[in-house]
């Protein structure tokens, strides 16, 4: 058994409905090759239905037992996370700092960023070629990150977190679609094909909660020693003013 405090429970959410969600569902839905974006990346921010659903959030963490709120709070630095975090706190009325690392932020998707499906297989046939040949999970598009790229930084993150001297045991973090698959790959040591198929079959839709329990019955299991406890849940999304959306994000892609 581990000899002092360490991180027990990590609650994952997905950013709410972007802007650029929004757009790539209208760019998929009409056929177009591009998605009507004009911020950068990390810039893009909620849509009124995200800022609506990061509320949602908050009201979900404000019902908690004193016991089960989070202790400490990390952000992508991509605004559409921050404002999450943001949000959600403000109507959990807690009193937390969100910390901010670029390690949670999203996947970057190099020349098939702001691409639609079309589009990739228009403008970017070798990419889409390469794509095919090496799978998903390795595959890095020109001036991107594979989803393996993703898990390098997660495993950086997660052990930094372990190495503070008074870790917090409840963590919150607020990130993107296909950064939180990649937590749940690498904490319950899935394999490629298990994280592919999760990604596939139930996307991680805007401000979802995924819920991670550290499991503490092999100590020194440096993968696989966490279970989930939620997975993609949006019950606090039903019979709100938030409605449901798992619109297309980076693990799409």
């Amino acid at each position: 058994m581990r000899s002092r405090s360490t991180p027990r429970e990590i609650l994952l959410v997905r950013h709410g409905e972007s802007v650029a969600n929004v757009a790539s569902m209208e760019a998929e839905r009409s056929g177009s090759q591009r998605l009507d974006v004009t911020s950068r990346e990390a810039d893009v921010p909620l849509s009124a239905q995200g800022e609506q659903q990061a509320d949602a959030v908050g009201r979900w963490l404000r019902d908690l037992d004193p016991d089960d709120t989070p202790q400490a709070v990390w952000s992508s630095p991509y605004l559409r996370a921050h404002d999450t975090a943001r949000r959600a706190l403000r109507a959990a009325g807690i009193d937390l700092q969100v910390r901010l690392d670029e390690r949670l932020r999203d996947r970057d998707l190099g020349v098939f960023d702001r691409l639609s499906t079309a589009g990739i297989k228009a403008l970017e046939p070798d990419e889409a070629e390469r794509r095919a040949w090496h799978g998903k999970f390795y595959h890095r598009p020109g001036g991107g990150e594979s989803w393996t790229d993703l898990a390098a930084r997660v495993r950086a993150f997660l052990a930094d977190l372990e190495s503070l001297a008074d870790p917090p045991e409840r963590v919150l973090i607020t990130c993107h679609d296909a950064v939180i698959m990649t937590f749940r790959y690498v904490c319950e040591g899935l394999t490629e094909e298990e994280v592919l198929a999760l990604a596939r079959d139930r996307p991680v839709g805007n401000a979802s909660l995924t819920l991670l329990r550290r499991d503490d019955s092999d100590p020194l299991a440096l993968a696989g020693s966490w279970h989930a406890v939620l997975t993609q849940a949006d019950d606090h999304l039903t019979g709100d003013a938030a409605e449901h959306t798992d619109e297309p994000g980076s693990s799409d892609v």
